[in-house]
């Protein structure tokens, strides 16, 4: 930026010159405009760090259950984590070489309300109910990369529709979402698993947007249980680690 442009952006009150006070004249924005890249809590800086902790004891008990069995199963309510734990172990193990490939999958229920007619094709259709994943993707990864490895077949994001007669090997599985399959397509994904494979699966039994007795993740999860090689990891209230106001909603609701 010239002199003279810089004059004149301080003389229409456009930024204040404190903002290029560095050698390296990048604009920084003050911190009494209200905005600092840093949050004021220690407690809510979760969402900028790009190494995993946990921040309650039950996430501590299913990193530590990923890291030690090949089938997770992950329950609990809204808000804590099982998604985004989930996916950011699958990308760790990817970018470590512990897999090939990460799977993600993700029934296609709309919850509770019809949106009608979606156009395009059936990537076009689908990204509406698969758009959590990406986000969850974009977090741990940039958009660019997220692209990439999509290109090149090392992330594949797919609904639940389209995994019958497959085998995953070497692969990251992420199952999310789980309440609103039911007891037949559960009993399919979770036997997709092949060899030197992950597969989480996560859902909360109190959320489902099928009819109560349609939703196969209670029941899977109470036979499943009894597998001594199978994790099978019940979050609560206390794990939530979003606004405090979901914990205390979902206590009462």
């Amino acid at each position: 930026m010239t002199k003279r442009a810089l004059k004149r952006q301080l003389r229409e009150g456009a930024f204040d010159a404190g903002q290029f006070s560095g050698d390296d004249k990048i604009r920084r924005l003050p911190v009494s405009h209200g905005w600092s890249p840093l949050a004021s809590n220690d407690e809510r800086d979760q969402g900028y760090l790009k190494t995993i902790k946990a921040k309650s004891t039950g996430q501590q008990q299913l990193l530590d259950a990923i890291d030690a069995k090949n089938l997770v199963m992950a329950l609990g309510p809204a808000g804590t984590g099982k998604t985004y734990l989930a996916i950011a172990k699958a990308v760790e193990a990817l970018e470590s070489g512990a897999v090939g490939r990460i799977v993600l999958s993700r029934p296609a229920v709309e919850a509770g309300e019809s949106i009608g007619f979606l156009p395009g094709d059936a990537e076009d259709k689908l990204a509406p109910y698969l758009r959590p994943l990406y986000d969850a993707l974009s977090d741990r990864l940039s958009m660019k990369r997220v692209r990439a490895l999509m290109a090149e077949g090392a992330i594949e994001i797919a609904p639940v529709g389209f995994m019958r007669g497959r085998t995953l090997n070497n692969a990251f599985v992420v199952i999310d979402e789980a309440q609103n399959c039911t007891y037949v397509q559960l009993k399919m994904l979770l036997t997709r698993l092949g060899w030197h494979s992950t597969m989480v699966v996560t859902g909360d039994p109190n959320q489902s947007d099928l009819i109560p007795e349609l939703s196969g993740l209670s029941p899977v999860s109470a036979k499943l249980e009894a597998v001594a090689n199978i994790a099978v990891v019940r979050l609560n209230e206390r794990d939530i680690v979003r606004h405090p106001l979901v914990a205390e909603m979902l206590g009462v609701l």
